[in-house]
């Protein structure tokens, strides 16, 4: 069955259609620019261009950057704050909607190195911010939202995203260990069996991931930045 999946971040809107039995895009994706500012009614312009790219009459998955319950939004970090409370299901003509990286994690369980894993598995992804997908035995634990938990007074995004390493210039080895610091404070809460980075930092995980030493295995996704668009499609 293919499903158009659509993965809204806070720099790109992504999306295309999606091969829900194989786990793979059955076109080459669209990527455009998150409008600024990225109000409801100029993100949902951008979802309708997509569709329409496509020429897509048939179901369609969507990611949202924060806490997603029922389909109405209750958090909006790195997009509009206008977001908050709005009804994206309606908003997006009854499509499906969940948090990014929930659908990332989806993805990465069913298809990458999350299948056939027992105990916990965190799916971590790194870019505006930090998107957490927590499960156990399989099963989602939704909205996690494990970026905003504080490291030195402030919300460990802000520290420790793709984001924050660009904004300080930080070189790879440098935010490794941000990142380390990072993954260090979730395994002491969660003791997962296994954490999968992903992000569009998974793609040059050779850069930062060796520096990076911790008890749990750490592994890059095995889906890349596709796994957003194709866990909205599997939702």
């Amino acid at each position: 069955m293919n499903v158009l999946g659509i993965d809204i971040g806070g720099s790109g809107v992504k999306g295309a259609p999606v091969d829900t039995e194989a786990g793979t895009l059955a076109a080459e994706r669209l990527r455009i620019p998150t409008p600024e500012p990225s109000t409801p009614d100029a993100v949902a312009g951008v979802v309708a261009e997509i569709v329409r790219h496509f020429s897509w009459d048939g179901p369609v998955g969507v990611t949202f950057p924060g806490v997603v319950v029922d389909g109405v939004v209750r958090t909006a970090a790195n997009v509009d704050p206008a977001w908050i409370g709005a009804d994206a299901a309606e908003l997006f003509g009854g499509a499906t909607v969940l948090n990014d990286a929930d659908a990332a994690g989806l993805a990465e369980m069913r298809f990458g190195h999350g299948r056939g894993r027992r105990g916990t598995v965190l799916m971590l992804t790194f870019g505006t911010g930090i998107g957490s997908a927590l499960f156990t035995d399989g099963v989602l634990v939704p909205n996690t939202e494990l970026g905003h938990l504080r490291l030195h007074g402030k919300d460990a995004e802000h520290r420790a995203s793709a984001r924050a390493r660009e904004e300080h210039d930080l070189s790879w080895e440098k935010w490794a260990e941000r990142v380390e610091e990072y993954l260090r404070h979730v395994e002491m809460l969660f003791s997962p069996s296994l954490i999968v980075i992903g992000g569009g930092v998974s793609k040059k995980a050779e850069k930062f991931l060796p520096h990076v030493h911790l008890d749990t295995p750490v592994v890059p996704a095995a889906l890349q930045n596709e796994a957003g668009i194709i866990g909205a499609a599997i939702a």
